[in-house]
């Protein structure tokens, strides 16, 4: 049997790579890229087509295109260059994200579209943050703080009421949620919006009541008892007595001991409170003092926000809901251009890949057969994108905000070591 005369119409490849490609196709409608982000963005979409086409000469050159058919067309190099883009915006967001989170904790947030680009928001929304340094703030740590300080009774942002109760002769326990309960049912006792107590336990801070004066029992410095006092008694107590001159280290030691010393020498009533249940000691006896006072507060819900002002509450929280949109293509320089160009042309080695193994990697030829790099061009395309991957984030890495402190604390130190060893001229006189 003889060979046959084979006369193809066609001696090369159906499908072939362009030397060059063409801006104007980048996005075309009859083969749109996948996202088309950056040809949507304003005064982005005229260079991120001249770099996508740029890409197809280079892919072009590095396969052999001069030498050997490459099975792809100039819209898969449009797409790996957009991916590649994307990809290079992922990674330095991610970076920002770790240095700017502590900065932005409850900074007002955004909505954004199936692209990642923000549509909506309030003073972020299209200010381009990803392109700009935040101011160092101690936001969370301030935060932490007023928790602390809130329960701490120093500060902080809960909201301390005072509520009052008639003692009653003989009666020893004293339900104050349900005294609270009351005075706000009938309209003594206003809370503030979103403080309820409807299923919410208060927490009670002080007990106290109202005595004659502020300080009616004084013990002096003279170590007697009852030198000073004010209730217009006589005895021990004076009436011409009530001030003194006295060091100030005196009136130091005073103060440091005060609120214990009234609560603990002049009261006579002391008392436990268990399950928001006060209980006095001793019985009274009496309806005197006629009211005890006592300061609570309300449990906030952690994820409520105030009616009155921004707590931060709605706003960021963590890198989800970060206000970054995807890096302006004219944002990337030289640096980040050259990487994205790398990466495309590791994707387009993968897609180009893919594509050659399709047959298993061999294409029957009449006497024989063909073998395709296929399983090379795999390999290699995705050693190459794990090693650019890792390379910009290693560089990453190392210029955070907290690296690029420590390398100037270090260089400061070094200097100051230098100056230290340069010798001292001597002047002559």
């Amino acid at each position: 049997m003889s060979v046959p005369t084979l006369t193809p119409s066609s001696t090369s490849s159906k499908v072939i790579l362009p030397i060059t490609g063409t801006p104007d196709n980048v996005n075309s409608t009859d083969n749109p890229l996948p996202f088309g982000i950056y040809m949507g963005m304003p005064n982005e979409h005229q260079a991120f087509a001249s770099g996508a086409a740029d890409q197809v000469n280079y892919v072009y050159k590095k396969l052999g295109g001069d030498v050997l058919d490459i099975e792809l067309t100039e819209f898969n190099v449009y797409a790996a260059y957009e991916e590649s883009v994307l990809e290079y915006s992922y990674l330095v967001n991610i970076h920002q994200a770790k240095n700017s989170l502590n900065n932005l904790l409850g900074a007002t947030t955004a909505s954004f579209d199936e692209d990642g680009q923000i549509v909506s928001g309030d003073s972020l929304s299209g200010s381009n943050v990803e392109s700009k340094l935040p101011r160092y703030t101690f936001d969370y740590t301030r935060r932490v703080a007023t928790g602390i300080s809130a329960e701490a009774g120093a500060g902080g942002d809960l909201t301390y009421y005072t509520a009052s109760f008639a003692s009653v002769k003989d009666q020893q326990d004293y339900d104050l949620q349900e005294i609270v309960a009351d005075a706000v049912t009938a309209g003594d006792l206003t809370l503030e919006t979103g403080d309820s107590i409807d299923s919410n336990r208060i927490t009670i801070r002080e007990v106290y009541y109202k005595t004659p004066a502020s300080m009616w029992r004084f013990f002096a410095y003279y170590g007697g008892l009852n030198v000073i006092g004010n209730m217009s008694t006589y005895g021990q107590y004076s009436d011409d007595s009530t001030f003194e001159v006295i060091p100030t280290w005196q009136n130091k030691l005073q103060a440091i001991m005060y609120e214990d010393s009234i609560r603990t020498r002049v009261s006579n009533y002391s008392y436990e409170v268990i399950n928001n249940k006060l209980r006095l000691f001793p019985t009274p006896q009496t309806a005197s003092p006629d009211r005890f006072y006592f300061r609570f507060t309300v449990k906030k819900d952690s994820f409520e926000e105030y009616s009155d002002r921004k707590t931060g509450t709605n706003g960021v929280n963590n890198m989800n809901n970060l206000p970054l949109s995807n890096i302006r293509y004219s944002s990337i320089n030289s640096i980040g251009k050259q990487w994205i160009r790398r990466f495309a042309l590791a994707l387009s080695k993968e897609m180009l890949g893919q594509i050659r193994g399709k047959l298993g990697g061999n294409i029957p030829i009449p006497g024989g057969s063909v073998t395709l790099n296929s399983s090379d061009l795999l390999s290699q395309a995705k050693a190459e994108q794990e090693a650019l991957r890792t390379e910009l984030k290693t560089v990453l890495d190392e210029l955070t905000y907290e690296k690029l402190l420590t390398k100037d604390a270090n260089m400061t130190k070094a200097t100051a070591d230098t100056l230290g060893n340069v010798p001292v001229p001597l002047f002559v006189g």
